[in-house]
């Protein structure tokens, strides 16, 4: 017989989980489950509308990336801060989009990255 323990998930957790059998080894992997899925819906609008405005993965071709997404984030964040929440022409959050700009940014880093170089 198996002799149960606690879980270290759960125990991350601050449960006491007991398993006996249908162990699975998750310690040390990244959380996923900690993602705040309602908000990554909505930066993918963002992203839908902007494959329709433009097109699909267009934003992987401007240059220079970071002048210009930390522009477009700071324009968003302003008027979030004014207290413009929703984007007139999108109607999404202001916030999504600025979250949205510095993604990109951190995407053309990574890759720039692995190619030796950034803008």
């Amino acid at each position: 017989m198996v002799k149960p323990r606690k879980s270290r998930y759960g125990a991350a957790r601050g449960l006491s989980v007991m398993m006996a059998k249908g162990m699975k080894r998750d310690h040390g992997k990244d959380r996923w489950d900690l993602v705040p899925w309602d908000v990554m819906q909505d930066i993918v609008k963002v992203l839908t509308y902007g494959s329709k405005k433009y097109t699909p993965d267009n934003w992987k071709q401007v240059e220079p990336y970071r002048e210009r997404y930390f522009a477009a984030c700071l324009r968003h964040l302003s008027a979030w801060r004014n207290g413009e929440l929703i984007n007139k022409e999108t109607k999404l959050p202001h916030i999504v989009h600025a979250i949205t700009d510095l993604i990109f940014i951190a995407w053309k880093d990574k890759h720039a990255a692995k190619k030796g170089k950034a803008s």
